[in-house]
């Protein structure tokens, strides 16, 4: 499962940045579709709970699209238009949005797990810019990072001027989501070292933090504001990762993000991401149908061990995710845009070796194992596109 790149929204205006500030590279979920979440708001009016900006249900469609079905106001509101189609953003069960969305109704954590590059990052963004209207109170796990992160940090010149302070107070993302009834995104949990993850456990079951330091005051302690709730995510197949404590897992919902079933629907999203990464890149993208469908059966192939045709393959030991594939397929359409001259196809054997061998030396030899099988093969039963790939086998080096 992923997340794809809109489009575009009939009858409006394209988002920009503010003539003030610079242009950026990536806007946030809530800046990208705040059309479609301002025209979701107003035409959605059934109950929402406690401190959310859309319904479950309209959140589900933001996340999931609404199937092609124009959805319209229930009247005409200025700045908004009397219909519109949302674009699906995720692809995949929407059973599993759906659980997402009651498990945040009803206050608990969400833990999304899975391979590398299955959207877990963009899936929790999308579902914080819609429950609460910002996806910025975000801590980034680490091997170093503190509980800080986590609770409160101290502003040391107020902190030398003034002693502890409410003013001195430097609130983290959770802190700032507690106060405001908010969503906290915590990426890559399981990198964080044990003991700070353990400062969640208290955070979620007593929904309150204590500051010691401000005792005497009324402000000592916070008390989470309705709405309050976390999104972590954890790659679990990757190196450096500290077990959670079993404490710390009864608090979350566990909610397991798995690639792509359907192989048009990864190809489709691919070329949705390459084309929009290479547009940023400030050129058009030209690289034809059949190479990425070349490419999006080599990263199935090798991911799940066994071909198209049904002929065992060995995986190599890093993740062939949809994400690196769009990685791939974006260098191929910078390449092709700025480097032109020759065959595209001829770079897609030196660009996939990159993605392969990340990890185990070994893996080198597995990708010349499947050029000598499924791409020989291919090649022999008559295909133009495999035989000129098999004859790329040179390039693997």
């Amino acid at each position: 499962m992923t997340v794809t790149d809109q489009p575009g929204l009939p009858d409006l205006p394209e988002q920009t940045a503010p003539a003030d500030r610079p242009a950026r590279q990536v806007l946030p979920a809530e800046e990208r579709y705040a059309a479609e979440l301002a025209f979701l708001a107003a035409q959605d009016t059934g109950p929402r709970p406690p401190g959310w900006a859309l319904t479950p249900r309209a959140v589900v469609t933001f996340v999931c699209g609404s199937g092609g079905e124009e959805l319209a106001l229930p009247r005409r509101r200025a700045g908004l238009p009397a219909k519109l189609v949302i674009a699906p953003k995720f692809v995949g069960e929407r059973a599993l949005v759906e659980r997402c969305v009651v498990t945040l109704a009803g206050e608990r954590g969400l833990l999304l797990v899975g391979d590398p590059g299955t959207a877990k990052s963009m899936l929790s963004e999308l579902l914080s810019a819609a429950v609460c209207g910002t996806s910025a109170l975000t801590v980034q796990g680490t091997a170093g990072t503190t509980e800080d992160a986590f609770r409160y940090g101290w502003n040391y010149a107020r902190l030398l001027a003034q002693g502890p302070t409410p003013d001195a107070l430097v609130d983290s993302p959770v802190l700032t989501a507690m106060r405001t009834g908010r969503v906290a995104r915590i990426e890559e949990i399981t990198r964080c070292l044990p003991e700070v993850q353990d400062a969640l456990v208290s955070i979620l079951s007593e929904r309150r933090v204590t500051v010691p330091e401000l005792t005497a005051t009324e402000d000592a302690v916070v008390s989470a504001a309705p709405g309050f709730t976390v999104i972590a995510t954890a790659n679990l197949r990757d190196r450096g990762v500290s077990e959670m404590s079993a404490a710390l897992k009864r608090r979350f919902n566990f909610e397991t993000v798995q690639p792509i079933a359907d192989a048009d629907a990864e190809a489709d999203l691919i070329r949705r991401q390459a084309v929009a990464a290479v547009q940023r890149a400030g050129a058009g993208f030209a690289v034809d149908d059949a190479v990425l469908d070349a490419l999006v059966t080599v990263f199935r192939d090798l991911r799940t061990g066994r071909s198209a045709e049904g002929w065992d393959v060995e995986r190599p030991g890093t993740v062939m995710s949809t994400a690196e594939a769009v990685q791939v397929a974006a260098s191929l359409g910078v390449a092709a845009a700025y480097l032109p001259g020759g065959d595209v196809l001829d770079l897609l054997p030196g660009h996939l070796l990159g993605v392969v061998r990340k990890d185990d030396p070994a893996d080198h030899e597995r990708m010349l194992g499947y050029w000598d099988g499924p791409v020989r093969r291919r090649a022999e039963d008559g295909s133009a596109m495999w035989r000129r790939l098999w004859d790329l086998r040179g390039n693997l080096r």
